[in-house]
């Protein structure tokens, strides 16, 4: 369970969190919605501990995800709208990752392989040097093969192709069971065969949050 409690960030004089109060919980499929400047990523950086709340607090299953940030981390996957610039060949990256956070290398082949990136051909190649697609699945891959109870994606489909969208959400359909999927997301016609709930933002505040029968 995520618990937001009167969450306000500021930076400098602009307020980007006003006072924000939600929850998400197990088995909540999100869609969260809303402007450039509406406050989604500063929320969901928030969560994951990267920004310290001026007032309020955040809880990821009861635990503090600044104080206890390993712990929050290890049972959370998140997917960047902008993937970061690792110098790392996928080889060593899977390694890596397997190392670090127990995920098996051999599942994250298996999902990059269901993503349609053909990740033996490019095993030594650095992952700074793929195209946006081909990191937004490797990085889908490895989300998928952590088995997160909860799973965040920001924009996660912004540099796929049709084909690799479908596939994307054909993956996740088949693993939807009891964990949180937030999605910060323009394109509610492409998650709304997967979502139950749409949460829209706007300056700051949650604007409305709204139940939606499961598909």
């Amino acid at each position: 369970m995520i618990q937001v409690k009167n969450l306000t960030k500021k930076f400098s004089s602009h307020i980007s969190l006003d006072n924000v109060n939600i929850e998400f919980n197990k088995n909540e499929y999100i869609a969260l919605m809303g402007p450039n400047g509406a406050g989604k990523t500063t929320l969901i950086r928030s969560i994951l501990g990267y920004y310290h709340p001026n007032s309020g607090e955040v809880l990821i299953n009861g635990l503090d995800p600044i104080k206890q940030r390993e712990d929050v981390l290890e049972h959370i996957s998140f997917v960047p709208q902008l993937p970061p610039p690792i110098k790392l060949s996928l080889n060593e990256l899977m390694q890596y990752i397997e190392a670090s956070s127990n995920v098996d290398k051999d599942l994250i082949m298996h999902y990059a392989n269901e993503m349609k990136l053909d990740i033996k051909e490019n095993l030594n190649k650095s992952f700074f040097k793929l195209s946006g697609g081909m990191k937004q699945k490797m990085l889908i891959a490895i989300s998928l093969a952590k088995k997160s109870n909860i799973i965040i994606y920001d924009e996660p489909t912004a540099n796929l192709d049709p084909k690799a969208r479908d596939d994307f959400y054909r993956l996740l359909k088949q693993n939807e069971d009891d964990k949180i999927l937030l999605f910060v997301t323009h394109r509610l016609d492409e998650v709304k065969d997967i979502v139950n709930r749409q949460v829209y933002m706007d300056l700051g505040k949650i604007i409305s949050d709204e139940k939606v029968k499961e598909k």
